[in-house]
C-alpha cells in the first residue's frame, strides 16, 4: 500500500489556476469514479474548496513512486495541459501524506491560521467519497484518524480561539462586555462579507437577536434569512436603534450613517442602557462623537488591530503544540500501517499451517477406519504434523547459519523466544 497526496492550495497557485481545477458537487462522483478507473488508485478521497484541491489517494502498489498518472489524470479530467499544472503541485507520500492531512483538517494549512470551517470540508468530501464507494479500509482509517486528531487539537489548544479577523474580533469584544449574548440584540449595518461573518459568529455564540439594515433591504435579507434574523432598509436604521445592545457597521458609505444625536435619543428610550458599537468602515460610518457618550463603548478598525495581532501571536504559539500533536499521531498511524504487513504473514502463515493440520487429520481418520490403534495414530499425527512445521523454518537457519546471516538468526531467537523458553524449563 502507497499513500500519496496530490494537490495546490493558496499558498502554490494563483486563483486563476485554482479555480480550473475545483470539482464542483455536481462532477465529484464521477470524478471519483473515474479516478479509480483510470488510475493505479484503488482509494480515492478529493477535496475541493476555494482555497485548495487535494486527491488523497492509496495506490495499492508499494513499487509506485511516481504521481505522473494521478497528475496526468487530474489535468485530463479538468481539461487542462499537465504541464501547466505541474509546477504548483505539491506531492506527499506515505507519512507525508498522513501529516499533511492531518494539518489541513487542524487548519494549520489554511489561509487564516486555525479556522475551523476546513475540517467540517474535509468530512463533507469523506463522505461524498464514501457514499461514492471510492473509500476502502486504508483511507477510511486514515480520515477517522484525522477526525480524532484535529478535535484534540482544538480541545487541548487555542488555535481557534483568539481573534484573527476584524469581525472575529468584534464579537469576541462584544462578548467581553455582555457575556451572556441570548438576551442580546445586535444590529448589523451593512450587508457585506466582513457583516456576514459578524452575523455568523454572533449566531454560533448564542445572539438573540439579528437586525441586519442595508441600502439595498434584499441585500440584507439575504444575509438576515441565514441566522433567523430581519432586514430593514437603512432610512428605518434610527428607529431599531433604541432595541440594539450590540451595533456592528461596515458600508461603503462617503459619509457617516449614524450620528451622534441619533445615538443620543436612542440611549434615553433605552434608559442608559450601555450600547457596543465597533466601527469596521473606511471611512466611518459613525460619528466619532458618539465615543464621548457615556453609556456607549465605541471601537474603530484600529482599535481592533491589537486585538488581531495579539489573536495571531496566541494562534502561532497553539500551532507549535498542535504540530507536537501531530506529529506523535502521524507516528501511530504508521505504527498501524505497518501492522498491516505482519497481518498479512501472520494469515498467511497461519493458513499454510492448518492446511498442513487439516491434511493430517484427514491422514490419521483413514488410518483409523482402517483399523490401525488410535495411540499409534495420535503419535504418529503429533510427529509427523511437528516435522513439517519445523521443516522450512529448520533449513533457513541452517542456511542463515553457513552464510553467516547471524542477523536472521538473532530474528528467530526473538520471534520463537527461544532462549526464554528454555530458561523457563530449565526453572522448572
Amino acid at each position: 500500500m502507497t499513500l500519496l497526496t496530490l494537490g495546490l492550495n493558496h499558498k502554490t497557485a494563483p486563483v486563476d489556476i485554482r479555480e480550473r481545477l475545483t470539482f464542483g458537487p455536481d462532477v465529484i462522483v464521477a470524478a471519483l469514479r473515474s479516478a479509480t478507473e483510470q488510475t493505479p488508485a484503488e482509494e480515492v478521497v478529493i477535496l475541493s474548496t476555494c482555497n485548495r484541491t487535494e486527491v488523497y489517494c492509496d495506490l495499492n502498489d508499494s513499487d509506485c513512486q511516481s504521481e505522473t498518472p494521478m497528475r496526468d489524470w487530474l489535468a485530463r479530467f479538468q481539461g487542462i495541459e499537465s504541464k501547466l499544472i505541474a509546477p504548483h503541485l505539491y506531492v506527499h507520500w506515505d507519512r507525508d501524506a498522513v501529516a499533511h492531512l492531518l494539518k489541513v483538517a487542524s487548519g494549520l494549512d489554511s489561509m487564516v491560521l486555525g479556522e475551523p470551517q476546513i475540517l467540517g470540508q474535509v468530512k463533507s468530501a469523506f463522505q461524498v467519497a464514501r457514499d461514492g464507494g471510492s473509500v476502502g479500509r486504508l483511507l477510511g482509517r486514515l480520515f477517522q484518524h484525522c477526525f480524532s486528531v484535529a478535535k484534540q487539537v482544538r480541545t487541548d489548544t487555542a488555535i481557534g480561539s483568539s481573534p484573527v479577523s476584524v469581525a472575529f474580533a468584534a464579537v469576541s469584544l462584544a462578548r467581553q462586555i455582555f457575556p451572556d449574548l441570548s438576551s442580546q440584540t445586535a444590529l448589523l449595518i451593512g450587508a457585506g462579507e466582513t457583516i456576514e461573518l459578524a452575523a455568523r459568529h454572533l449566531y454560533q455564540h448564542g445572539i438573540g437577536r439579528i437586525i441586519v439594515a442595508n441600502r439595498t433591504v434584499e441585500r440584507a435579507h439575504l444575509v438576515a434569512s441565514q441566522f433567523e434574523g430581519f432586514a430593514i432598509s437603512l432610512t428605518e436604521l434610527v428607529n431599531h436603534l433604541p432595541e440594539a445592545d450590540i451595533v456592528v457597521s461596515s458600508t461603503a458609505s462617503p459619509l457617516p450613517v449614524l450620528g451622534k444625536g441619533a445615538v443620543e435619543r436612542a440611549l434615553k428610550i433605552r434608559k442608559h442602557r450601555p450600547i457596543f458599537m465597533v466601527d469596521i468602515a473606511v471611512p466611518r460610518d459613525i460619528e466619532p462623537e458618539v465615543s464621548d457618550l457615556s453609556d456607549v463603548y465605541l471601537y474603530t478598525v484600529d482599535d481592533l488591530q491589537g486585538v488581531i495581532e495579539e489573536g495571531m501571536r496566541s494562534r502561532h504559539q497553539a500551532a507549535q503544540q498542535a504540530l507536537e500533536i501531530i506529529e506523535l499521531h502521524t507516528d501511530e498511524f504508521m505504527a498501524w500501517l505497518r501492522s498491516l504487513d505482519a497481518v498479512n504473514l501472520i494469515q498467511d502463515y497461519r493458513q499454510r499451517c492448518e492446511c498442513m493440520r487439516d491434511a493430517m487429520v484427514r491422514r490419521a481418520f483413514r488410518q483409523l477406519a482402517a483399523g490401525k490403534p488410535p495411540q499409534e495414530v495420535v503419535s504418529q499425527l503429533a510427529h509427523t504434523l511437528t516435522n513439517k512445521l519445523l521443516h522450512t523454518p529448520s533449513v533457513r537457519m541452517r542456511q542463515a547459519g553457513r552464510e553467516g546471516q547471524s542477523e536472521l538468526l538473532e530474528a528467530a531467537n526473538e520471534l520463537f523466544q527461544l532462549q526464554q523458553e528454555l530458561d523457563r524449563a530449565q526453572a522448572k
